[in-house]
């Protein structure tokens, strides 16, 4: 009797079983979630845009993960994307060091604004890797210095004289005059000699006169006054008195703290030792160079009252350079195909 008993429940809880089944199985599906929506602009440490970083969203609801590229406002955005899982967005852009995110998790619907993606200049741009283990800093030093060699604005104007690695190994005399050596006999610079004499050729100065014989005195003058103060102020002057002669990119920074130092370069430079020192090097190449040339100048443009102002008109070129360097020149200075 018991076991008919049982048997009757048994069916009976089935019966609605089944029933409840069915009924589940008429009620419409639940409304999938909103997706979300993830957007940011990439900025440098400076607030300035960078356009063209390559940004990638990863999470474990993803298959593969989303890949997208800024654009020229250094805005990006994910739409469509899945609430209520963990997610990673990692920034890269040349130049800069990577950043990721930490974990975004997004609501149902949510438009979330992903905020601190402030690329840092990547100090391992210019950071070589020499084989042995104990390598002396001379070795660096040397490896440092050929990639320098291969960096060009727009790939081709030479722009050797710029440490973009805090971390530099110091040079020693050789590798000076090399640096200095590279510069003065570089095509472009043989030809950016000659675009210079012809600019002074239109304006009849110095007083050589027309023609070729004037053409050919301006461009030796011009190259005369280049030679000597690369050759004196970044190898002989550096090398005697233990300094670099090279500019060193803060790259990072307010706008106001990277313009001193671009400035203050022009007098204050690194000695050999890593300390920061009077530039004795540069301001004695840039009076080097005006004194030797009233050697080769005519008459009219040879005077002694003229060495110091010229030698102050070369020091402030320089300050433009370094202003132009710290600001303008690193994005245009691809980076070295040989770099790692």
């Amino acid at each position: 009797m018991r076991w008919c008993v049982f048997a009757l429940m048994v069916c009976l809880c089935g019966s609605r079983t089944s029933e409840a089944q069915e009924r589940l199985t008429l009620l419409p599906d639940a409304p999938k979630p909103q997706p979300g929506i993830i957007v940011g602009t990439v900025t440098d440490v400076n607030d300035d845009t960078v356009p063209g970083a390559t940004v990638i969203l990863e999470g474990p609801a993803l298959k593969d993960p989303r890949t997208v590229v800024s654009n020229d406002r250094g805005f990006f955005e994910f739409n469509d994307v899945e609430p209520g899982t963990t997610y990673h967005v990692t920034i890269s852009a040349q130049g800069f060091a990577s950043w990721t995110s930490p974990a975004v998790i997004l609501n149902p619907g949510q438009y979330t604004i992903l905020a601190g993606s402030k690329l840092h200049i990547a100090e391992a741009l210019t950071t070589i890797t020499v084989n042995s283990p104990a390598a002396s800093p001379e070795e660096i030093a040397a490896e440092q210095v050929k990639v320098a060699e291969h960096q060009r604005v727009f790939g081709i104007i030479p722009n050797f004289y710029v440490v973009y690695d805090h971390h530099a190994a110091p040079l020693t005399t050789k590798l000076k005059f090399e640096l200095a050596s590279k510069v003065v006999f570089d095509p472009v610079t043989i030809i950016g000699v000659g675009m210079i004499a012809a600019i002074n050729q239109a304006g009849d100065v110095p007083n050589y006169g027309q023609g070729a014989q004037g053409y050919a005195k301006r461009y030796g003058a011009s190259y005369a006054d280049g030679f000597t103060d690369i050759m004196i102020g970044g190898a002989v002057l550096p090398s005697l008195l233990h300094q670099d002669p090279r500019y060193f990119y803060q790259g990072t920074g307010t706008k106001k703290s990277r313009a001193l130092h671009a400035i203050s370069s022009t007098i204050i430079c690194r000695g050999d030792d890593g300390s920061r020192q009077p530039n004795y090097s540069t301001i004695g190449g840039d009076l080097a160079a005006a004194a030797i040339s009233t050697a080769y100048y005519p008459a009219s443009d040879r005077t002694a009252g003229r060495v110091f102002p010229t030698a102050l008109i070369n020091t402030g070129e320089r300050a433009l350079s370094n202003l132009i360097q710290e600001f303008v020149l690193r994005r245009f200075t691809p980076k070295p195909k040989d770099q790692n």
